[in-house]
This record gives structure tokens, C-alpha cells and sequence, in this order.
């Protein structure tokens, strides 16, 4: 059995933001929204050029990861309906990305899924990476198209 099911990847796939949660070194959590893009067991999400109140390596969630690399990411889907209310929950483990060849590639990704990164300068930046090591989810897993 794969590890994310066909539904998840599709609800994956249409859904336009994410929360990652990251804890520091003395285990405080930070919640942050997030783009991002799924390919195969990998989570990608680049540091972007939207205003941010520090560089990107100086950024909460850069050395969060870089003390502690675990991390979770839910996607979820509301409505008053609650009949069609629905989530997913990636935990795994991160890396950040530097300019090369798995850069290049997962640039690519959220460039395709995002239009609003093709006009920015991102081939500099890190990108966050991933690696999807359990999912869970629950409810209504229909894609939504764009959130």
C-alpha cells in the first residue's frame, strides 16, 4: 500500500496553502502557513520573495529546521457542511535545498503549481524539502480546486 493514497495526492494537489509546524531548540512550536508541492514522498516549499521580517536563512522556521529537522504539514478543507469537511497530516523529516540540481527541479514543482513564483527571483533561495515519513487524513478527501 502506498504510502499516500490516490485521494490524499489528489486533495494534495488541488489544495493551494498548507500549516507547517516546526518546534525550536527548547521544543516551543511555530505554525505557519505555507505554498508548497508534492512529488512522490517528497513536501517541497520554497522561502519566497513576499515581505518576511528576516533574510531567509535568519527566518524562525529556517533554524527551527535546522535545529530540529522534524516537522508536520496539514491541509484541510472547511466548509459549513461539515459533512465535507476533510484533512491530511504529513510528519517527516527536512532539509533545506541550496541552489543545484534538486533545486532546480523542486523550483520547478511550485513554479507549476504557483504562477505568482514564475515572476520571482527564487533560483537563490532555500527550499524547504520534506520527506514524507507518515500521512494521516480523515473526512472528505474531494479535491476543491483552488482554496
Amino acid at each position: 500500500m502506498p504510502l499516500i493514497s490516490p485521494a490524499a495526492r489528489r486533495f494534495l494537489k488541488a489544495a493551494r496553502v498548507a500549516h507547517m509546524a516546526t518546534v525550536d531548540e527548547s521544543g516551543a512550536p511555530t505554525v505557519l502557513p505555507i505554498c508548497f508541492q508534492v512529488k512522490g514522498r517528497y513536501l517541497y516549499s520554497v522561502i519566497d520573495e513576499k515581505p518576511k521580517r528576516a533574510a531567509p536563512m535568519a527566518l524562525r522556521r529556517v533554524r527551527d529546521l535546522l535545529a530540529q529537522p522534524r516537522l508536520a504539514v496539514v491541509v484541510d478543507h472547511y466548509e459549513e457542511d461539515w459533512r465535507r469537511l476533510g484533512w491530511v497530516l504529513l510528519r517527516g523529516e527536512a532539509e533545506l535545498l541550496t541552489p543545484g540540481n534538486a533545486h532546480g527541479e523542486a523550483l520547478a514543482l511550485l513554479r507549476a503549481k504557483y504562477p505568482q513564483y514564475r515572476e520571482m527571483n527564487l533560483a537563490q533561495r532555500p527550499i524547504i524539502r520534506m520527506r514524507i515519513l507518515s500521512l494521516r487524513s480523515w473526512g472528505d478527501l474531494t479535491p476543491r480546486g483552488a482554496e
